[in-house]
């Protein structure tokens, strides 16, 4: 049988663990700061060892409490994806999306819980692909890629802009020379199969076309290649919106004075129809509002390591 922790303090503790706050910890999820302590601390004891570093001034999670946050948040993931799909068994009629899996499991399900609290009555059923846009063969009512441009004979709107930027795990930072590009000669390079901007576009754009890395980790997907990074396997060039919250958190790190390069858009989609669904202009207008506020976030971020937005 396996041996379980209180799930709820697993899930208290992955959002406290998310804002490295308490306080923040208890807005989302609705309930006191004292309630957020008394789970935290009832997973310590069940775990039996400390998952936070508590003084009067700071937060700050633990080597245990970093390492098991991964885990956690990959399971945690895992386990709502499963349940959105046994949901799509339901005979009751929903709102179909359909989604690149990274997006999804790192942007797009941490932020579904808002909608579904404001909107209960619409039934939110997921999917995932990075194959092009077919509704008619597919079947699915709102459809998010990434692109140059909106998809033609569709409405789109823009939700979050796909700015690539170099980030690695926080323990590669204490290796000598990861400062400057020319730096990655000494170190693994992940890579993955759909990426839309290359390492070796990456450094021609900054002038080190000469450079080569000491060895490459390539992933079929991004999702593979972005673990493999939080396990400070090398380094890899990610959308920064995907990796915002870990870098703020101190799991990852953007180790170069470089700004990210701005690529495409990810847009949500749907076709023209004689009479569109009420519930798919309200997710759209929910998208585009939790898009704006990641964008604040980055534009925030930016500025201050002093690049401009």
């Amino acid at each position: 049988m396996r041996k379980l922790p209180p799930m709820n303090a697993v899930r208290v503790f992955e959002v406290a663990a998310r804002h490295v706050n308490f306080t923040k910890a208890a807005e989302e999820l609705h309930v006191t700061h004292g309630a957020v302590s008394r789970q935290v601390a009832l997973l310590e004891a069940w775990l039996g060892v400390p998952l936070f570093l508590r003084s009067a001034s700071q937060l700050a999670l633990t080597e245990a409490g970093r390492d098991y946050l991964e885990q956690v948040t990959m399971g945690l993931d895992l386990i709502a994806v499963a349940s959105m799909q046994a949901r799509q068994r339901s005979a009751r009629a929903g709102l179909r999306i359909n989604a690149p899996p990274t997006f999804m499991m790192r942007w797009l399900i941490p932020r579904l819980s808002r909608f579904q609290r404001r909107r209960p009555e619409i039934d939110v059923r997921l999917t995932t692909s990075i194959a092009p846009v077919n509704f008619q063969e597919h079947g699915y009512d709102l459809a998010i890629r990434s692109a140059y441009a909106p998809l033609p004979n569709c409405n789109s709107i823009p939700v979050v802009s796909e700015m690539v930027v170099p980030v690695c795990h926080v323990d590669l930072l204490e290796w000598p020379g990861l400062e400057r590009p020319e730096d990655l000669a000494r170190h693994t390079l992940l890579s993955y199969a759909t990426e839309s901007y290359s390492w070796s576009e990456w450094l021609h754009g900054v002038g080190c076309n000469h450079v080569r890395p000491a060895s490459i980790l390539s992933f079929e997907q991004m999702y593979f290649s972005l673990q493999a990074t939080m396990e400070g396997l090398g380094v890899m060039l990610v959308p920064l919106f995907l990796v915002i919250d870990d870098i703020i958190a101190g799991r990852l790190a953007v180790p170069l004075d470089t700004p990210p390069i701005k690529r495409r858009t990810y847009y949500a989609s749907h076709p023209h129809l004689p009479a569109e669904s009420r519930a798919v202009r309200t997710f759209c207008d929910w998208l585009a509002g939790e898009g704006a506020d990641t964008e604040q976030s980055l534009a925030a971020w930016m500025r201050s390591r002093g690049w401009s937005t």
